[in-house]
């Protein structure tokens, strides 16, 4: 395993005699846990520094809104700094950097998610905010420009991650599609079921390629309150710790009857840091928001939940855990679908759904806090599904 750890910290425990101190450090569940701490003690000591800068650059939100019913709430937004996704991505990539094994390949193709995403959603949220200062000229890149993107990186990651597994074996688990209750094995002894679905290269590089880019723009969809993509995604990176813990330890993925993919289980200290740097956001992005996210953070979050369930093969498990994220792209595409088809009626007062329910009283501190239950239990009874197997 190679982490700044084992080049800095671990020298510097064998220098003064106390090695003992340093097994625990060795200890996967205690570097996921100890991921969400660091992520979290990162984003608060640099969050301050960080705002104030983005305010000194004046990166903040426009105030403006297409729906004519939130104007006076997207009002009150204005001048917030946003870009602030830099600090969660910027979390995740040093509690990364210090506590995973840098060798790995599957956290080293999700750095690549992450970073890539992260930077697609930079430059569009540039381009939106410093218009005016720019004179004008592009107000942010085009739907069809950032899902280009999302979908190429999408097609990049899956087909590598496919490569990964054992290509030429007829029944890897790397590339198994797994359904839900589905049983992997006969009995915690072993021996795999026949009823299991293995993927051709290029079925499982199309459903990578979907939850890749549409993970990423389903949280960015949902990224439009206060605190509700941040504590939404915290809550559905817990469960991915679970998920990578369960999926790298062969005795427990064969104990619970869920595939076994080595390596996977690196992949928790990643999920721990997502997990920790959205709770560390939380305390500057809560009702009043100091820094919103932006697409910089929103983008890469949905990315790196979309490719972190490719891997450990519970897309569908993800798909459930993340329901909040799924019910505010779909309204969004009912709504303009709906629109279009009827020449201007619609569905939902505004969409995304969250917008809807703010519309029809609920206040959005009530909006954002029910999501966050919400996605509390729906994180917990997907878990509890994989014992009922």
């Amino acid at each position: 395993m190679f982490t700044l750890y084992d080049q800095v910290v671990r020298n510097w425990i064998s220098g003064t005699g106390i090695d003992s101190v340093a097994q625990i450090l060795d200890q996967l569940h205690f570097r996921a846990c100890f991921a969400i701490a660091v992520s979290f003690a990162l984003v608060l000591m640099l969050g301050p520094r960080t705002i104030g800068w983005l305010r000194r650059k004046k990166i903040g939100d426009t105030g403006v809104t297409d729906a004519a019913a939130l104007a006076a709430t997207a009002g009150g937004k204005k001048n917030v700094p946003t870009m602030g996704g830099i600090l969660i991505v910027g979390a995740i990539l040093g509690s990364t950097a210090l506590l995973a094994d840098l060798t790995n390949f599957y956290v080293l193709l999700a750095i690549i998610t992450m970073l890539w995403l992260a930077v697609l959603g930079g430059f569009d949220d540039w381009l939106k905010l410093t218009a005016a200062a720019r004179g004008g000229g592009r107000q942010g890149l085009y739907s069809w420009e950032k899902l280009v993107f999302q979908l190429g990186l999408g097609v990049l990651v899956a087909y590598f991650a496919y490569s990964h597994g054992n290509s030429e074996a007829e029944r890897d688990l790397a590339h198994v599609l797994t359904l839900p209750f589905q049983k992997t094995y006969e009995s915690s002894i072993g021996g795999l079921s026949e009823n299991l679905i293995f993927l051709s290269m290029p079925i499982f590089v199309v459903i990578g390629t979907l939850m890749v880019a549409g993970m990423s723009n389903a949280v960015n969809i949902t990224d439009g309150m206060d605190g509700l993509a941040g504590g939404v995604s915290a809550a559905v990176a817990l469960g991915l710790v679970a998920l990578c813990v369960i999926a790298g330890s062969e005795s427990t993925a064969k104990m619970l009857l869920v595939p076994y993919i080595p390596g996977s289980e690196e992949l928790a200290v990643m999920a721990g840091a997502m997990a920790g740097s959205c709770l560390g956001f939380l305390w500057f992005n809560c009702s009043p928001a100091s820094v919103f996210m932006g697409d910089t953070g929103s983008l890469a979050l949905g990315g790196l939940i979309g490719f972190i369930a490719l891997v450990v093969r519970q897309e569908v498990l993800v798909l459930f855990m993340c329901a909040i994220f799924l019910m505010e792209i779909a309204s969004v595409v009912i709504q303009v679908g709906y629109f279009k088809a009827t020449g201007g009626k619609r569905v939902f007062r505004c969409a995304p759904y969250h917008h809807h329910l703010h519309l029809l009283g609920w206040t959005e501190q009530q909006v954002v806090a029910r999501a966050w239950i919400v996605a509390v239990l729906l994180v917990v009874l997907g878990l509890a599904t994989i014992k009922m197997r």
